[in-house]
């Protein structure tokens, strides 16, 4: 049972120097508006184009879906922040934050793992593609990927609720983070540090190493291609995928494998923007606006609202 006494928090915010406050404002409004609406765009393309109910593009449509919750839990309430300098935030609704904000990192790891596989698949194995990824396969891979996003959720928010925090309640982060609440507590951390430790190795480091073998799998198939046109577009496709993989993986590694107590708040602020953010934002441009099925599948959505 929690004994807190704060009931409130503060959070700093970015960044407390006023001229730069307004310049994050402008660039982090508009990258929150572009992620929001292009992965809301890509759930409708999909949703609406029967022709794009293919295992690729269902794990797709999963990831903008979880894109989308993970930047409102956070987004909003920062820029509410920049402009007041400084916003509270209740405790129940801090721990709500943490949980949503929890849940769809854990989802979108796992996400970028099962998708990595279907790639595998769809590369290595296309004779027997629909037979491995049949609808069974399907269902049974995003299960396991919410099953897991949402024990991840309840363990560390869970963890924290057990936590005590007698003041002060400033958290120098924009967001309702891990780090920056196990620094406020009042009571031990020392099993909170463990299972974030234990998470990251299991969560990030697990799935970002089977992530990367998929790829691997894939960059040896693609040197089998023949014709110098197909194996330039395969490698376009996988770097640029791996690049934002990567993009989401290395910052989150670097966060939770440290002790609180060797956090920089000022640094680690900047490094929680790329996989808060950043990768959302470039989520739906690489994975999806350079793909013609999927811009198809975008012009129908319009040519319908014209209509």
């Amino acid at each position: 049972m929690n004994n807190s006494i704060v009931t409130e928090f503060m959070i700093l915010g970015l960044t407390q120097k006023p001229e730069l406050q307004r310049v994050l404002f402008i660039v982090f409004l508009f990258m929150y508006l572009l992620a929001f609406l292009g992965n809301a765009l890509i759930a409708v393309a999909i949703i609406y184009n029967t022709t794009l109910h293919t295992p690729m593009y269902i794990f797709l449509l999963a990831l903008a879906i979880v894109d989308i919750f993970c930047t409102t839990s956070i987004i909003p309430k920062m820029l509410g922040a920049m402009l007041t300098s400084g916003q509270s935030i209740s405790y129940g609704s801090c721990m709500s934050q943490l949980f949503f904000f929890t849940w769809s990192l854990g989802d979108e790891m796992v996400l970028f793992t099962t998708m990595a596989y279907e790639r595998y698949v769809a590369i290595c194995f296309p004779l027997r593609y629909g037979t491995i990824m049949n609808d069974h396969m399907c269902v049974a891979l995003l299960n396991i990927t919410m099953v897991t996003a949402v024990t991840n959720s309840w363990i560390h928010p869970g963890l924290i609720l057990r936590l005590t925090f007698c003041g002060p309640n400033t958290i120098d982060h924009f967001f309702c983070e891990i780090p920056p609440l196990l620094s406020l507590s009042c009571s031990p951390v020392r099993l909170n540090e463990v299972m974030v430790y234990v998470a990251d190795i299991t969560l990030s480091i697990g799935d970002f190493t089977l992530t990367c073998i998929s790829f691997g799998f894939i960059v040896a198939a693609i040197l089998h291609i023949r014709t110098a046109e197909g194996k330039r577009k395969a490698f376009s496709t996988c770097s640029s995928d791996l690049i934002v993989v990567s993009l989401h993986y290395s910052p989150v590694i670097y966060t939770y494998i440290r002790p609180a107590s060797n956090y920089s708040f000022e640094r680690d602020k900047v490094i929680a923007a790329l996989y808060t953010l950043v990768t959302p934002t470039l989520n739906p441009i690489v994975d999806s606006f350079r793909n013609k099925e999927m811009q198809t599948g975008i012009q129908k959505v319009f040519a319908f609202l014209k209509h």
